[in-house]
């Protein structure tokens, strides 16, 4: 991430400040003489929220944020306004702000959340960087201390790092070079990685995993990560499982181009937000047992691929009838759901760009999730999603779509037919699991082809802020 968050003891004369209100009438007026003043009641009358007063050396804003009755509507709205000011201190060219409220703290780290996040940029393969200017953003409210404002920078971090692998394209980002950045992230961050080569795959007999990897002329890897503090709250871990198909031509059963096959590289989003989440989680030094599973390839149509109609034995011994060659996802997941039983988790949170089903029916508005945790993990998560604005909605984890995945001639198809796409989806994932276990379809929000406020545009890193939330409540 290339902007930091700190707090300040007080207000320089030579500081940009932005002071951010819900009511223009009731704000800290001490930064302002009375013709500036006059000038910010004349703006406020033009409906104008965002009101720049410059004082040489410097800009000293006025932020009018309208909140809404709903308290979770409103934090959105301060990250959003948070990153209108990242806008428009980057087209001024300052380096630094500091926030000085007239609100509440929970708000106040939400408009540092947005600034954050609203001025990430990924310029790895660009030849004229165009730097974002701003790099430091600093809190002046005594209520927020330096762990607050320390945490939430190592959350951002976290987002910007999901992010940055997002947006790697395949021929800088294949199944080895991920495992590869998540040692990296281990080592900075103190936790455990450890990657399995296909040569291990392969004596584990993950027979979905390698089914996927036919097609390809680069190796799989299978990577596990554990963050174990010495005083953990939890007796069993909780476990993060991310699809990694770091790029997805849907094999034989090939994707078109356009608007598919072209954003292909972010069907990997789940696996960058597990692993961005135990980064946070660590750095944060959170008393929470994580452990995180990514299995990895890319899904090619080579010579040697796997085709519709093939029967794949599975890691867990069960047989797959595969009809659709571009359902690789709940292939390789359903090996690493098997994976965790050996853990005997707490729980386990699945994340994947699995289904369009699940995009096309809320689209980029919230997650679909579905599953069978008890009702005080679901209502954790649930809070979670709504304090992060990273909104969660359940659907229905009925057995009878099974039936949907009945196959003729192996234990079961790794397709349910045109209805309810994103259910089955999830119920396949199901024949895997012996414990609680959650699944979250990120398809919508995990990437955005076009600009969303402090998202972005491309690689979201949605989940990571919904997990760091629930696990700094849990």
């Amino acid at each position: 991430m290339n902007t930091s968050i700190q707090t300040s003891s007080g207000k320089k004369s030579t500081d940009n400040h932005v002071i951010i209100t819900t009511d223009a009438s009731k704000f800290d007026t001490s930064l302002f003489d009375k013709s500036e003043l006059s000038f910010i009641a004349n703006e406020v009358k033009k409906n104008n929220s965002l009101i720049p007063v410059n004082q040489g050396n410097r800009k000293v804003f006025l932020h009018v944020i309208d909140p809404f009755a709903n308290e979770h509507k409103t934090r959105e709205a301060f990250r959003k306004a948070g990153n209108d000011l990242a806008a428009r201190i980057n087209g001024l060219h300052l380096s630094s702000i500091t926030i000085s409220p007239s609100v509440e703290p929970d708000l106040t780290l939400a408009y540092a959340e947005g600034i954050c996040l609203g001025n990430y940029q990924f310029l790895k393969y660009k030849s004229n960087k165009k730097r974002n200017s701003l790099k430091k953003v600093s809190i002046a409210d005594k209520r927020i201390s330096k762990k607050m404002a320390t945490d939430l920078g190592h959350i951002c971090d976290a987002v910007c790092r999901a992010r940055d692998l997002v947006n790697e394209p395949l021929n800088g980002l294949n199944a080895v070079k991920l495992a590869s950045a998540y040692k990296s992230m281990g080592k900075e961050a103190g936790f455990k990685v450890t990657v399995f080569d296909k040569k291990k795959i392969q004596s584990l007999k993950m027979g979905g995993l390698l089914a996927v990897n036919k097609g390809s002329i680069d190796p799989p890897t299978f990577t596990v990560m554990e963050y174990k503090p010495a005083k953990a709250r939890n007796k069993r871990p909780y476990i993060l499982v991310g699809k990694g198909v770091v790029y997805d031509t849907g094999g034989l059963s090939l994707k078109p181009t356009p608007n598919s096959m072209d954003y292909m590289k972010s069907d990997m989003g789940g696996a960058a937000a597990v692993g961005a989440m135990i980064y946070a989680v660590a750095k944060m030094k959170l008393p929470v047992h994580v452990i995180a599973l990514v299995p990895a390839t890319d899904n090619r149509p080579d010579g040697n691929a796997y085709v519709p109609g093939d029967v794949i034995k599975m890691y867990n011994g069960s047989t797959v009838e595969v009809l659709n060659t571009d359902a690789e996802g709940r292939m390789i997941l359903a090996d690493a759901l098997h994976h965790a039983k050996k853990f005997k988790p707490e729980a386990v949170f699945e994340f994947s760009t699995l289904t369009g089903a699940a995009a096309n029916a809320i689209g980029k508005y919230g997650v679909v999730c579905m599953g069978d945790v008890s009702d005080d993990l679901r209502s954790g998560l649930m809070d979670a999603g709504n304090r992060s604005y990273e909104r969660l909605v359940e659907f229905p984890y009925w057995d009878e779509y099974d039936e949907l995945l009945q196959s003729d001639i192996a234990d079961i198809k790794n397709i349910g037919g045109p209805v309810g796409g994103a259910i089955t989806a999830g119920r396949f994932l199901s024949n895997f699991t012996d414990y609680p276990y959650m699944h979250f379809d990120i398809a919508g929000p995990a990437f955005s082809k076009s600009k969303d406020s402090y998202r972005g545009k491309n690689g979201t890193g949605v989940g990571v802020r919904l997990m760091c939330d629930f696990f700094r409540s849990v």
